[in-house]
């Protein structure tokens, strides 16, 4: 491909609405266009690394026996009332109406096509176990698009759907699949992506997975702990605290606090700390309104997640008025009288000696005993985890939270959608069952976008071989020289007769324009041909990375260029285990 025909500018100036390096870079470089919010065209360099990502997709799909299939974008909105989620999942669905007056959507994920692709064919127990993928343009109406292909509108997946007659088979599965990504990011470069336990969201499921790579401009945020292997999206982290009692159990005393309403002020008011404290926090669920009061530590905030699956209900922020019977501030466990739900966090299990509001304008109460002064209390995890927080798995104080793209993800999904879809097999005693389902997902563009803010430098991305667009960078310094022109001219068809992937620089430009352009778009090898060069018989070999830099004579460039690139592949062979 000679650079002088590659459709797409190249140009220096970082872009105002790019908030994260990798969108800036690939918008500068030429691999995207803007069509709309949240939807991009692609240019060709981009093409030709989202389709070596979807290749090494399909190599370790098809290696864990995956069968490729293909769903429609747009399906009738009778499937997904099928399962019920056409009415739960709210705006990021788009419904239309055909012009027969059909209710139709745009597919965001395709659960309910690949249960009506195949339960038909899988009415037998012979038939199992199975799995079937897809790679697909997907669209999904988000609220904020942002960050370039990190979350976008419109995107291509891989999602792949497996099918099994015991949940000891999805199990077994569910962990080849768990191999298969991580070989799927060491082999697109970026091995240092890890696995972390999640909610499952509105794909249900009871075990799920994301794959993060841990960046600070990530969106999502990850509890991990520094002494063991464990691993979690904030969303779904267990809180641990260590709940004992102060001493003796004080006396429950009403306090006159006039205008304080703060957790932090009423402590500072009462010259106590916040772990001391027992804080309200009001919700109203989506359905109907109803206010949710949570009783939470008050060092500790609300996990929003972990309460909308404790209550099965969508939630939002509560609205106090005068007539609801809540006072804003001054809201406690005791003497709570009214048509509430209330929700006790763990911390607060077996603690005493706390401050709280007192369900009275202008007072709180001191010395609240849980265990006495509320005894009927139940308690559940909805808290965030913190950092310094005791971990969940070796139980020390070494919890640290860091940001994270999420790349992938995998969900057990159970019999979630085979059950509200009807699909049933006969087992070896003829009796009708549901077969149990795995989800697996990976966005390709999101992919593309995470290797280049993963590997690159201030004057563009530096691509792993294994995805790069191409493998050499060829440039000809002064294509004017007769010499260099024509050497450059044979050693580009010389590499091209051999296989190597290259892109060709003949261009008429100062060599500035030239190596501007090739940073931006991050060849792992250049070459460069000038009639310096030509004059001491050699030629510049670089790596992007610019961990090598050497001149090479004329007569060996092909064959050491040509084994630059077979060594520099064999970094991203990764083999099953």
């Amino acid at each position: 491909m000679k650079l002088e025909k590659l459709v797409g500018d190249r140009f220096k100036e970082r872009p105002a609405d790019c908030q994260v390096d990798s969108h800036a870079l690939m918008i500068r470089g030429g691999y995207m266009k803007n069509v709309a919010n949240g939807i991009y065209s692609s240019y060709m360099p981009l093409r030709r690394i989202t389709r070596k990502i979807e290749q090494i997709i399909r190599e370790e799909m098809d290696a864990i026996d995956g069968q490729e299939v293909q769903f429609p974008v747009v399906m009738p909105a009778s499937l997904w009332q099928e399962s019920g989620r056409y009415d739960s999942i709210g705006k990021e669905l788009l419904r239309f109406t055909d012009r027969n007056g059909a209710q139709m959507v745009l597919g965001m994920t395709h659960e309910e096509a690949a249960v009506q692709l195949v339960r038909e064919y899988g009415q037998s127990y012979a038939k199992y176990p199975f799995m079937i993928y897809q790679i697909q343009t997907k669209f999904r109406d988000e609220a904020r698009p942002r960050a370039g292909l990190i979350r976008v509108r419109e995107f291509t997946m891989k999602d792949a759907y497996s099918f099994h007659t015991s949940q000891e088979d999805l199990e077994q599965y569910y962990d080849k699949c768990h191999k298969a990504y991580e070989r799927i990011y060491a082999r697109a470069g970026i091995p240092e992506v890890v696995s972390v336990k999640s909610d499952s969201g509105m794909m249900g499921g009871s075990v799920s997975h994301e794959y993060m790579l841990l960046t600070p401009v990530g969106e999502d945020t990850i509890a991990y702990c520094s002494d063991c292997d464990y691993r979690a999206n904030m969303e779904a982290a267990a809180s641990i605290t260590e709940n004992k009692k102060d001493g003796d159990d004080e006396e429950l005393k009403l306090v006159e606090t006039p205008n304080i309403h703060t957790i932090e002020d009423i402590c500072t008011f009462l010259g106590t700390p916040l772990e001391k404290s027992c804080k309200a926090v009001v919700y109203q669920q989506n359905s109907d309104d109803k206010f949710v009061v949570v009783f939470i530590r008050g060092d500790l905030d609300v996990n929003e997640t972990k309460l909308t699956n404790y209550l099965c209900e969508n939630i939002h922020p509560g609205v106090i008025t005068e007539e609801c019977g809540l006072k804003a501030g001054f809201i406690g466990p005791c003497n709570l009288s009214g048509d509430f739900r209330v929700v006790y966090d763990s911390s607060l299990k077996g603690t005493n000696n706390l401050s709280c509001g007192a369900n009275k304008e202008g007072y709180h109460y001191t010395g609240l005993c849980m265990e006495r002064d509320v005894p009927d209390a139940e308690y559940v995890d909805v808290a965030k985890i913190t950092a310094g927080g005791i971990c969940p798995n070796c139980g020390k104080h070494t919890i640290k939270i860091s940001r994270g793209i999420e790349v992938g993800n995998i969900f057990q999904l159970g019999t979630k959608y085979t059950k509200s879809m009807n699909m049933t097999y006969l087992d070896k005693d003829g009796n009708a069952q549901y077969p149990i389902m795995g989800c697996y997902g990976i966005g390709v563009g999101r992919l593309a976008a995470s290797v280049c803010e993963a590997h690159h430098d201030e004057y563009g991305p530096i691509w792993p071989m294994s995805i790069a667009p191409w493998q050499v960078h060829l440039c000809c310094l002064r294509s004017d020289d007769e010499n260099a022109k024509s050497f450059a001219d044979s050693l580009y068809k010389d590499l091209q007769n051999d296989g190597v992937e290259v892109i060709y620089d003949d261009r008429n430009v100062r060599p500035g324009v030239m190596f501007s352009d090739a940073d931006l778009l991050g060849v792992p090898v250049r070459v460069i041909v000038s009639p310096r060069n030509m004059a001491e018989n050699v030629c510049e070999v670089v790596t992007r990375d610019k961990s090598v830099s050497k001149k090479v004579p004329v007569s060996e460039v092909k064959e050491t260029v040509e084994q630059m690139v077979r060594d520099m592949l064999k970094k991203y062979i990764v083999t099953q285990d």
